[in-house]
């Protein structure tokens, strides 16, 4: 599925083969795919830990504004941009939430 179809409904879901891993030698949370790694920083950890393959974009993004008492749409623009990033990069993918 294309980033293009990502809307406030989509629920992201790690794809088969990506996990999240602290990484100890380099102190850094890292996503993990098939020959690949992709640093996180406290932004990007806070996003992923809300991926549960049941949350909605639109839960995540209320969620994490409700947490860091910020503006939905300030949030939900950064939220947005990084789930796109990761669709386009191979490491979530995304349903409709129907």
């Amino acid at each position: 599925m294309s980033s293009a179809n990502l809307t406030k409904d989509s629920v992201p879901t790690l794809l088969q083969g990506v996990m999240v891993k602290h990484d100890d030698v380099r102190e850094r949370t890292v996503l993990l795919a098939p020959e690949r790694t992709l640093a996180l920083d406290g932004t990007g950890i806070a996003i992923i830990e809300m991926i549960d393959g049941k949350k909605s974009v639109s839960e995540i993004v209320h969620d994490l504004a409700k947490q860091y008492e910020a503006d939905v749409q300030t949030i939900g623009n950064d939220v947005v941009a990084f789930l796109r990033d990761l669709i386009n990069r191979g490491y979530i993918g995304i349903t409709d939430g129907a």
